[in-house]
C-alpha cells in the first residue's frame, strides 16, 4: 500500500501545529469581506477539504475560534498566542478551511479559481503586473515577471 502523504502546518509562533492529507475538495482565493478583514489581505488563500483529513498535532488548547452570529458557513480560528490564522470548521461542521499560507511545505496542487470576484478590493492588482523583488526593495535587482 502506498504512503499517503501529508503535510503539516503551524502558526507564527510555532505553539499549534496541525496535519492534513489529501485529496482537498478545492484550492481557491476567496475575495469576500470577511476572508479580507481576517487575512488584512486582499484575499484568501483557502484549501477546503473534509474534516477527518485534518488534525492537530501540538497546541489544540492555544486555539481559538470566532464565528459572525450573521453568518452561514464562515468562522475564523487563530493561535492564541500570536494571533495567526488557523485551520477552521465551518459553522456547517461539513468542511474544513486551511489558510494556504500556515502550511509549512506546499500542499502539491494551485488554487482553481477566486470566489466572490466582485467583492474583490477595489486596489487590488494583478501580481503579475508589479514590480517583483527577492528581498526589499533596494536590497536586491527588481525582475519583473510579464
Amino acid at each position: 500500500m502506498p504512503d499517503i502523504k501529508s503535510y503539516s502546518g503551524s502558526c507564527l509562533c510555532g505553539s499549534v501545529r496541525y496535519e492534513i492529507t489529501p485529496p482537498y475538495s478545492t484550492f481557491q482565493y476567496c475575495h469576500c469581506s470577511r476572508c479580507r478583514k481576517i487575512t488584512g489581505s486582499a484575499h484568501a488563500s483557502n484549501i477546503i477539504m473534509p474534516p477527518e483529513q485534518f488534525r492537530w498535532t501540538q497546541g489544540e488548547a492555544l486555539v481559538g475560534r470566532f464565528e459572525p452570529s450573521d453568518s452561514k458557513h464562515f468562522a475564523t480560528s487563530f493561535c492564541k498566542q500570536c494571533g495567526s490564522s488557523l485551520p477552521w470548521l465551518a459553522k456547517t461542521r461539513k468542511a474544513l478551511v486551511v489558510p494556504a499560507g500556515t502550511l509549512d511545505d506546499g500542499p502539491d496542487t494551485n488554487p482553481e479559481r477566486n470566489l466572490f470576484w466582485d467583492s474583490r478590493a477595489s486596489w487590488y492588482v494583478f501580481p503579475q503586473q508589479l514590480d517583483a523583488f527577492e528581498t526589499l526593495p533596494g536590497k536586491s535587482e527588481a525582475c519583473r515577471l510579464d
